[in-house]
């Protein structure tokens, strides 16, 4: 999400529960902010952007998002429509829920 918004970027969709730090929605030109299908609060916290903890996040992650048909439709659809853009707010570029979503949704469509 701290990178700048490219033209090629499509239809961008914010997938964390939690607005970013210090970005304006100007700034941030996201197209929908899909909160449901972020991680619970739960897990959330407990990850807490530890790598130690990344596999059992993924796991745990994957498992709660079977239960978001409807927000997983969503976004099977607009990957149809074209370029589909998953924003999310840490930092962190190798341990981060847009990775796990991005993944679950490769390997079920």
């Amino acid at each position: 999400m701290y990178e700048a918004p490219r033209k090629d970027d499509g239809f961008r969709i914010l997938v964390d529960r939690l607005w970013p730090r210090g970005l304006t929605k100007e700034k941030a030109k996201v197209d929908l902010w899909l909160k449901e299908i972020a991680p619970s609060t739960e897990l959330r916290k407990w990850f807490g952007h530890d790598p130690k903890k990344w596999r059992s996040f993924r796991a745990r992650y994957q498992t709660e998002l079977k239960g978001h048909t409807d927000q997983l439709e969503l976004l099977r659809s607009k990957i149809k429509e074209g370029t589909l853009t998953l924003i999310y707010g840490a930092r962190d570029q190798e341990h981060n829920e847009a990775l796990v979503l991005k993944e679950f949704l490769e390997r079920r469509s």
